[in-house]
């Protein structure tokens, strides 16, 4: 067994789990999202493209690619969140909420192909 491919495999997964977990619920409630959760999610997807870096392969460098537009929707997501709670000073309105939720689905959607496509690759690996 392969410790690295492990890792990897793990943090993708957890990326995906988590970003998910912040995801599912009502569009215009924040009551069922979790800043903690979005900050989890974000963390653990820069962890991921961290590991992402290195790997020379066309498939790496696909790889990278949905883990760096996972990165964005989810930062512009903490920094839409941020800037109304804080600068606004002002409660998330529903369409305020809808647009967090959303740009988490961006990421989400960059999530699930990067699953699909270490799923593809782990299927075409022969012994």
């Amino acid at each position: 067994m392969n410790l690295e491919k492990v890792v990897f495999a793990f943090f993708t997964l957890l990326a995906l789990t988590l970003n998910f977990g912040f995801f599912l619920g009502g569009m215009d409630s924040m009551d069922h999202h979790n800043v903690y959760e979005l900050y989890a999610a974000l963390v653990v997807s820069l962890i991921t493209t961290i590991l992402k870096f290195g790997d020379r392969t066309h498939l790496g460098a696909v790889f990278l690619a949905t883990s760096l537009v996972a990165d964005l929707q989810l930062i512009a997501a903490a920094v839409v969140w941020g800037f109304v709670r804080d600068v606004e000073a002002s409660a998330l309105s529903p369409a305020v909420v809808s647009s967090i939720v959303s740009l988490s689905g961006g990421a989400l959607l960059a999530n699930i192909t990067s699953v699909i496509l270490l799923v593809a690759e782990t299927m075409s690996i022969r012994r």
